[in-house]
């Protein structure tokens, strides 16, 4: 039995020493270091080193005496003792360690690959929103994340929507990309360019690919994050602006200057 509590009082940073000089005291006490170590098997060239140790711990007292005896604080006062102290380390450290950790998640970028695991990571971000989603994507692929889109409504999170081809679709406030066929903007960028950001604080940015697999980024990269949602913005300004003033002339506009041409269509 004794040697299971060695071990579960070295888990908690006792010395194997440390250990049979306080079961010893617990037996015999008060009793002299050199008392001690003889009944504990302590060597005497290190027992008081051992019982300076123990007081540190306020794990013993001493008592006055010639010469000095030493008594333990009882079982249950340790153990209290020692939860209360290491329940204040654990809490310091989730603090800290967490802040450290996400200092470091903010310069980290996660690679995804596959319409599969892009799509599994999407609805997962949008399910950790707590305050309000952004989202620019494609009808292929409403139907996997509009279940969780769903449900984090009836939560009471706004969402920010741009569809693209998703016309009978409605998600918060909602915009439809009606101004140019959405082939247009698929051959420009290869595939359908699709972002999901949660409260200002995580993106993931995905192309599912018209050739291949799709592919995303996923970060919580300040700079990443307001870019990502400031292209949204400017996306659905543009489809309103369309609307109010009409598609004719933002047509006009673009395609009789050939350096608003090679920016639309992606070729020079």
């Amino acid at each position: 039995m004794e040697s299971k509590i060695h071990l579960a009082l070295e888990q908690l940073g006792f010395s194997i020493y440390e250990c049979k000089a306080y079961i010893g005291l617990l037996k015999h006490s008060p009793i002299t270091g050199y008392e001690v170590s003889k009944r504990t098997g302590v060597p005497r060239s290190m027992i008081y080193e051992v019982l300076g140790k123990l007081l540190d711990k306020g794990a013993i007292y001493t008592v006055p005496s010639e010469p000095v005896k030493y008594s333990p604080l009882n079982a249950a006062d340790l153990i209290d003792r020692m939860k209360k102290s290491f329940d204040q380390s654990f809490d310091f450290l989730k603090k800290e360690l967490t802040t450290l950790e996400s200092e470091q998640e903010i310069d980290t970028i996660w690679r995804i690959k596959s319409d599969k695991f892009v799509l599994e990571e999407m609805n997962e971000l949008i399910l950790k929103a707590t305050n309000e989603v952004w989202l620019s994507i494609w009808e292929p692929q409403t139907t996997a994340l509009e279940p969780s889109i769903l449900q984090k409504e009836k939560e009471g999170i706004t969402f920010f929507s741009l569809l693209f081809g998703a016309s009978d679709k409605k998600y918060g406030h909602t915009y439809h990309h009606n101004y140019m066929p959405p082939e247009v903007v698929s051959e420009r960028i290869g595939g359908h360019l699709s972002i999901v950001a949660r409260d200002h604080e995580e993106v993931i940015i995905a192309n599912f690919l018209n050739k291949g697999a799709a592919w995303a980024v996923k970060t919580k990269d300040p700079a990443l994050v307001l870019v990502a949602i400031e292209y949204i913005r400017h996306d659905i300004m543009i489809e309103e602006i369309t609307q109010e003033y009409g598609a004719e002339k933002l047509d006009y506009l673009w395609r009789n200057r050939q350096d608003l041409t090679a920016i639309v269509s992606g070729k020079r």
